[in-house]
């Protein structure tokens, strides 16, 4: 695979469930991360339950190379997680493309919101995130892995188009 390789966004289906692990463990993750000791069938429950699911960015070669899970909390948030790109296909925009989509399938189901947590060993993608619009909230995160420290809570509010698809469908 080149940086230069075509990408396909797609859901996530259960046939892709063992490439989304791969893709996570070959992120670098800090090993004192609880993301570590994900298993696929940790996976298989918090991505195939009710209201949960989750994209995969394919390269030309049918290879994942980059996924991100999302799920419910409560009537107006979608939750982000797992958010994951190999190093090589990094700098192709990946990551941001995987974030819009969870984003658009929050305003789809009409929510208000996009929450997104940070381990503590992984702070340096903070500015990813607030680059993209999140800001650091003090909620508590429902999802926060025992044992491990509190995590670092963004939230983005997605109740609106973004400005451009406004002004697109205006015919600005």
């Amino acid at each position: 695979m080149t940086l230069h390789s075509a990408f396909t966004l797609r859901r996530l289906g259960r046939a892709d469930l063992p490439d989304f692990h791969r893709v996570m463990m070959q992120a670098g993750m800090d090993a004192r991360s609880s993301w570590n000791r994900t298993t696929t069938a940790d996976l298989e429950r918090s991505l195939f339950t009710d209201g949960a699911g989750g994209f995969v960015a394919v390269d030309s070669g049918g290879e994942v190379v980059s996924c991100v899970g999302f799920g419910p909390d409560g009537i107006y948030t979608l939750i982000l997680n797992k958010l994951a790109v190999l190093p090589e296909a990094r700098g192709c925009g990946l990551g941001r493309q995987l974030v819009a989509a969870v984003e658009d399938e929050a305003r789809q189901r009409g929510l208000r919101r996009v929450l997104l947590a940070v381990s503590q060993f992984n702070l340096e993608v903070v500015p990813f995130y607030t680059a993209l619009g999140y800001a650091e909230t003090d909620e508590p995160y429902v999802l926060a892995y025992p044992g491990s420290p509190p995590p670092m809570v963004m939230v983005k509010a997605v109740d609106r188009p973004p400005l451009a698809a406004v002004a697109e469908e205006d015919g600005r």
